[in-house]
């Protein structure tokens, strides 16, 4: 992922009016290791089922509000859409946007299941040792990369498609 700065963030939301993201909380960006995302997820401390994401898309950043609802719990493993990986239920949150515009303000979401504390990036940087009958690491990694970065992009589009 690209760089960004508090501006860039605040200046790319998409579903939320320039004075709400003017408010927004912004994440430590200096603590960011930018090589190792695909993209820039955050929590609101002061109202934890908010969150931020933060994606490019072609040479543009986009920024989208989500709101979680952690319905998953107990022993019921389930599976984040965005980096498929298998968790505990409680790992795992329903994540909702709501769409830019007018479609947005009559209650018009579109939502996935995403690992809970937004860390995909480095979910899928875990990688299996060597073994003799499967890929190399790092050419699992690299598929995961992809794999990750479609399903950001399907998402995003699904968003900015019915605005």
């Amino acid at each position: 992922m690209q760089p960004l700065t508090e501006e860039q963030i605040r200046a790319s939301f998409v579903n939320v009016p320039e004075v709400d993201a003017e408010r927004v909380p912004m994440p430590g960006l200096h603590e960011v290791v930018w090589d190792e995302r695909e993209y820039l997820g955050w929590h609101d401390a002061r109202a934890p089922q908010r969150a931020y994401l933060t994606v490019w898309k072609g040479d543009r950043p986009v920024s989208l509000a989500l709101r979680s609802n952690p319905s998953i719990r107990g022993g019921i493993n389930a599976m984040c859409n965005l980096c498929h990986t298998p968790q505990p239920g409680a790992q795992v949150s329903l994540f909702a946007a709501p769409r830019p515009g007018e479609a947005g303000r009559n209650g018009d979401t579109i939502g996935t299941y995403i690992c809970s504390d937004l860390g995909c990036s480095a979910t899928i940087r875990i990688t299996p040792p060597p073994a003799p009958m499967q890929l190399p690491p790092e050419e699992i990694l690299q598929r995961r990369i992809e794999g990750l970065q479609s399903r950001l992009d399907a998402f995003t589009d699904g968003l900015l498609g019915a605005a």
